[in-house]
């Protein structure tokens, strides 16, 4: 797969971005480039590998959940916008 100058512009003109003729030169040099290197790995046989969800093959310690603080409304409410007993007051966004 190869990206010429024209899709370059027409891209550019699809996501409402200017680019001048040379960086539209260099951006399709630069993705075509990229793409070949997807072919590339695209020819590895990876049939036989497992996919992997860390590159560290360690589990997780886990630990209990439990309450650390108690008692820190008062605090935690001290950052609210506006004064209130109950719960955070904060200016309307929606109309």
């Amino acid at each position: 797969m190869t990206i010429d100058l024209k899709t370059v512009k027409h891209i550019s003109k699809l996501s409402r971005i200017s680019i001048d003729d040379e960086k539209a030169k260099k951006l399709s040099k630069d993705l075509n480039s990229i793409f070949k290197f997807i072919e590339k790995l695209n020819e590895l046989d990876t049939k036989n590998v497992e996919p992997l969800s860390s590159i560290v093959q360690k589990n997780l310690k886990l630990r209990k959940d439990q309450i650390k603080s108690k008692n820190i409304r008062e605090d935690i409410l001290k950052n609210s916008p506006e004064n209130n007993e109950d719960f955070f007051v904060v200016p309307k966004v929606v109309e």
